[in-house]
């Protein structure tokens, strides 16, 4: 069967693909709803354990470690090999959800929370190489469609069936919840990831000065951002030193991490991962304050400004499943192209909204936020899995998530620098919140016009319509 026959919604639940999908969507549900459901619990953790200090850790170490595991996936899938590599890390993220879950002290909960990282990491990025391992390009655009929807139902499911479970059993029970998932990922993955798709990788050194550089890097992001201004600048440089130190280093190496060209501008794979981490330091900016402005400057509830926070990921999910029927490469491209400029439309439409109190304003632009996302987003990784040799493959679809996460660290840290230079923490009046929070959203809006130059950088070096499209999976 050619690849450039049409894929139906009815084909990845199929018996052919039907329990890989399910393998992949609970891959990233493990990633998602961890996210919803410790964000929710904790709180309640650091005030049974008193460590209220260092709430913020909590999520910054996962993150950190996330991000380094990410890194290293592609060379540890080429070593052990798909299945081994899956059942080792999320048996490393079910350590670390049990030690959580058992913590006497902060201290646990913090050591915890990295090894879940470090697990999840490595997780995430394995399940994105085995994508375009396991099925034809004319069903990867649906893949991405059903996990944008896997993330629009933890956004909605995690918080409150963490506030469940923290109120009528424990915030431990929120990491418990893992056990049962981790369990039937891991008898999926034994039946029915293959064990290896290429030759054994071996002889090859650890790259553990990268992976310091790659983790030293988004740490000082983490630190910058609950840093005063002057330090916080500081931070910054010296996490752009030490990430760039890391791509250098790699590209040089043996032993990649990264495909070749990663963030050099001359090759589809290196601009278009400029998009994929600029879009996500863009999106940052309302996932990290809107949800608190809903509740300091309306008055609304938790549960409400959740609710319409929650918004974007909706509108994300359902515009991924309307186009991924798409199959014009021109169409695609243009989608590519689209999703910064909805994006950044979006993100000064929500500052319009805050600013004049207007709520429906507020919707459509959350709307058009995830729509940008929606439709650029599985289009963009498809180009890059398409465009990347056949031996690099594995490195560039692994690197994709890491890569996004590495976006939310950098975006957060920005955004939280934008706000606390303009007195945004000291701000006590609704008239100094709404001063303080335009360079967020103006910070914001610009990530996403520099996502266009990369979109369109990317899409310019993509072979024209017509062009011979070789499908990733044996049909």
């Amino acid at each position: 069967m050619s690849d450039t026959v049409e894929g139906r919604w009815a084909e990845i639940f199929g018996p052919r693909y039907v329990t890989v999908t399910l393998i992949l969507c609970l891959g990233v549900a493990l990633f998602a709803f961890n996210a919803f459901l410790s964000n929710t619990a904790l709180p309640t953790a650091v005030e049974e354990l008193e460590g209220v200090a260092v709430i913020s850790w909590a999520t910054t170490l996962y993150l950190v470690f996330a991000i380094v595991g990410g890194a290293g996936a592609a060379l540890l899938k080429q070593r052990l090999g798909s299945r081994t590599a899956l059942l080792a890390s999320s048996a490393v993220f079910l350590a670390g959800s049990l030690l959580a879950a058992n913590a006497s002290t902060m201290t646990e909960v913090l050591i915890g929370r990295a090894v879940q990282g470090l697990g999840e990491g490595v997780v995430a990025a394995v399940c994105f190489a085995l994508i375009p391992e396991l099925f034809p390009s004319r069903l990867v655009p649906k893949v991405f469609g059903m996990q944008a929807v896997v993330w629009a139902v933890a956004a909605f499911g995690g918080p409150a069936g963490a506030g469940l479970l923290t109120e009528l059993v424990s915030w431990r029970a929120a990491f418990l919840i893992n056990v049962p998932l981790v369990l039937i990922f891991g008898i999926m993955v034994a039946l029915v990831v293959p064990a290896r798709s290429g030759p054994v990788v071996t002889g090859l050194g650890f790259p553990g000065i990268r992976l310091t550089a790659i983790g030293g890097g988004i740490m000082l992001v983490a630190l910058a951002g609950i840093s005063s201004a002057g330090v916080a600048g500081a931070l910054l440089a010296g996490a752009a030193v030490l990430l760039t130190a890391a791509v250098v280093i790699d590209r040089r190496s043996r032993e990649r991490l990264m495909p070749p060209g990663a963030f050099w501008p001359d090759t589809v794979v290196g601009s278009g991962l400029w998009m994929v981490l600029l879009m996500p330091i863009a999106g940052a900016t309302s996932a990290v304050y809107l949800v608190l402005l809903l509740q300091q400057l309306w008055g609304y509830g938790p549960t409400l400004a959740g609710v319409v926070g929650a918004v974007m990921a909706v509108a994300w999910s359902l515009s991924a499943v309307t186009v991924a029927n798409v199959k014009r490469r021109s169409t695609r491209k243009l989608l590519i192209r689209t999703g910064p400029v909805l994006v950044a439309a979006g993100l000064l439409g929500v500052l319009a909204g805050l600013e004049w109190t207007s709520l429906p304003l507020l919707i459509i632009a959350q709307i058009a936020i995830g729509a940008g996302f929606g439709i650029s987003n599985g289009y963009l990784n498809l180009t890059l899995m398409e465009s990347a040799p056949d031996g690099e493959r594995d490195r560039t679809s692994a690197l994709l998530p890491t890569t996004q996460s590495a976006g939310n660290a950098i975006g957060t840290a920005l955004a939280g620098l934008a706000a606390n230079s303009v007195g945004f923490a000291a701000a006590t009046t609704r008239e100094d919140m709404l001063v303080a929070i335009v360079p967020v959203f103006v910070l914001g809006a610009a990530a996403a016009g520099l996502a266009l130059l990369a979109a369109l950088r990317t899409t310019a070096l993509v072979p024209r319509a017509g062009a011979v499209e070789a499908g990733f999976a044996a049909e």
